[in-house]
């Protein structure tokens, strides 16, 4: 077979699974494929993308997976390109998204030789994603067979690599599948339970809270952050009597921000009912009373008691901390996450950095209504901050009918993805607000052990990290407006008014007060 005759063979099959969007980085190797789709580009088949860096592509292509719910390819040549895609393959494989990693490869005769650019692929993601080496399109239906995570295609292509003429596409996009629910598991009365929803689990956890008439402790990017049983400071409750007395946990999805949380969860006496996870390691590291893989829905309480009195707590602990942050001069981190949780319209889309943004935003956001149908995505599968710019770029492409996007990321998180920020001229550019907290370094170390005082004098060469770059004079190197705002009133305005396009607003904050500000906050629960 002619490594054009394989790929083409290769952009039917993706087709044929339900591809509509494939991120390519240039190279010779994989000149066949990234010929062929750009055909079916042409063609209006798929939309195609382009990237300089393996790791921005294959981050680009996880956000545009991430919202548009259908496998997403991207595609290298050989070498240490496709070890590039590596940590976007891990995310995929632990947040169970369907990326496609399709590395161009020599012959394999060519293997253990010193054949220019070649080494050992096969296998080169490890348990992450299955390899296919493929040599033959017959091969291609096994590779994409079953998509619940990422998958590596490894395609041998043999010179000539070029094609002769224009290719078109035969396949079309399959229908998607009708949605249908599943018939629910009741649980009844008796324990006083919470509600516990992880990264990206729905409005299940939600409805279940409200039929139960139980506290919902969840997380921002659980997609159940709405309705009137949310818990907003339900960290910093769980210390309290309130968390003592807690009998039962329905936990969905991953938990990841809260070390409460897993103690809770971990607790001898405490019954556990999970609704299983997604990804790789869906098993729980804590012990489980039972595991469902059904909706679970509630028996209707007979009072409100118990909720009522989380509800009374947390609304008296917010107003406290509101008052505190507001107190504090200069502009909080905090107040930082309260901005941009306002800023999200209905239909909007939020992508949240790890480290501090997605706690301080977990500690700050209130309810959203139910009915807005806004997204907030972050990459929790490993909670790096690996290609989150890049993330939210693909995550605003993959979901046309946004109102609005912003990411909203810590200035480490910023500088590690620059390149995500280096689009060509003839690429797709969303509209997309980028919210950077800078304060010159890792500040979520300082919130951990290795920020206690004994610990002060290596602390800014191995952790604190301070880096002192202008993040105005990179944007104008890269060509996005800038703004940096110094308090909340600036901030607010420069949230408020999009100038469409990406851009880049960065709020200037402190590190140097930022553990003991935390210790303040968690003691108001006394």
């Amino acid at each position: 077979m002619t490594a054009t005759d394989l790929a083409r063979g290769c952009v039917e099959a993706l087709i044929g699974v339900g591809l509509r969007h494939a991120v390519v980085a240039p190279g010779s190797r994989n000149a066949p494929l990234s010929i062929a789709l750009a055909d079916a580009a042409e063609a209006g088949v798929i939309t195609l993308h382009t990237r300089i860096d393996e790791r921005t592509a294959a981050f680009l292509a996880l956000g545009l997976a991430k919202t548009s719910r259908v496998p997403v390819a991207v595609v290298t040549t050989s070498g240490t390109a496709a070890v590039n895609l590596h940590p976007a393959v891990l995310e995929a494989a632990h947040a169970g998204i369907p990326l496609i990693a399709i590395t161009a490869d020599r012959p394999a005769r060519l293997r253990g030789t010193l054949a220019n650019q070649t080494t050992d692929q096969v296998g080169i993601f490890a348990s992450a994603a299955p390899t296919y080496d493929i040599v033959g399109e017959i091969e291609l239906a096994d590779a994409l067979a079953d998509l619940d995570g990422p998958v590596h295609v490894n395609l041998q292509f043999d010179e000539p690599l070029l094609p002769t003429d224009v290719f078109v596409p035969a396949t079309r996009q399959p229908e998607r599948a009708p949605w249908h629910q599943e018939e629910a598991e009741v649980l009844k009365q008796g324990p006083r339970t919470v509600v516990v929803a992880g990264d990206d689990t729905g409005p299940g956890p939600r409805l279940l809270a409200q039929g139960g008439g139980w506290p919902l402790l969840a997380e921002p990017t659980s997609g159940a952050r709405n309705g009137p049983n949310v818990i907003r400071t339900y960290r910093l409750l769980l210390g309290t009597g309130l968390g003592d007395r807690i009998e039962r946990v329905v936990v969905h999805g991953s938990p990841t921000l809260s070390r409460p949380v897993q103690r809770l969860l971990a607790r001898e006496g405490v019954e556990v009912v999970s609704r299983r996870a997604q990804g790789r390691w869906a098993d729980r590291p804590h012990p489980v009373s039972y595991e469902v893989t059904c909706p679970l829905a509630a028996e209707a309480p007979a009072d409100t008691a118990w909720l009522d009195e989380w509800l009374a707590a947390d609304r008296d602990l917010a107003a406290r901390i509101d008052e505190r942050v507001a107190a504090e001069p200069g502009l909080t981190p905090y107040e930082v996450a309260v901005e941009v949780h306002r800023a999200v319209p209905d239909e909007g889309l939020l992508v949240v950095g790890a480290s501090n943004p997605i706690r301080d935003l977990d500690l700050m956001a209130g309810s959203y209504n139910v009915g807005g149908r806004r997204l907030i995505i972050a990459n929790r599968g490993l909670a790096g901050i690996d290609g989150t710019l890049s993330t939210a770029i693909g995550a605003t492409l993959g979901r046309p009918h946004t109102s609005r996007a912003l990411v909203y990321v810590g200035d480490v998180t910023f500088l590690h993805d620059l390149t995500g920020l280096v689009i060509g001229g003839a690429e797709q550019r969303p509209d997309l607000t980028i919210v950077v907290a800078n304060d010159d370094g890792g500040s979520i170390f300082a919130t951990l052990e290795q920020g206690a005082p004994e610990y002060a004098g290596r602390f800014e060469k191995v952790f604190g990290t301070p880096h002192g770059t202008d993040l105005g004079a990179l944007c104008n190197g890269l060509r996005i407006p800038h703004w940096r705002v110094r308090d909340r009133a600036e901030l607010e305005l420069a949230l408020a008014n999009p100038n469409g396009g990406i851009e880049v607003v960065e709020a200037v904050i402190r590190r140097d007060n930022r553990r003991a500000l935390d210790a303040e906050l968690r003691a108001l629960i006394g």
